[in-house]
């Protein structure tokens, strides 16, 4: 029988390590009582491209638990998606808030 050598198995990038990648951040929903549950599955699928199932049941979690982090994202990216999120609801009279806070 062959031996078969795997490679290292640590994480290289071309630039170096997995340390020199940018920071996460979690970007995380806020319960309210005015924005409906329909909405946030909206925004969960349209915006962080969530299955149906992921989006209902993180939905569920910010109304159960009061918040519930929704991505995992580079700075600029959370940033970003915190912007449509508050410009989309906002668009449609929703106080739906999110927040960036480190992973």
């Amino acid at each position: 029988m062959a031996t078969i050598t795997l490679p290292d198995a640590s994480f290289e990038t071309a630039g170096g390590s997995r340390e020199d990648l940018a920071p996460l951040y979690n970007v995380v929903f806020h319960n309210d009582d005015a924005t409906t549950m329909e909405f946030v599955v909206f925004i969960l699928v349209s915006l962080y491209r969530h299955e149906i199932e992921s989006a209902v049941r993180l939905m569920y979690e910010v109304h159960n638990a009061g918040a519930a982090v929704v991505a995992t994202l580079p700075l600029e990216v959370a940033e970003l998606k915190k912007d449509q999120t508050h410009a989309t609801a906002r668009s449609k009279g929703y106080p739906l808030t999110c927040t960036i806070e480190p992973a």
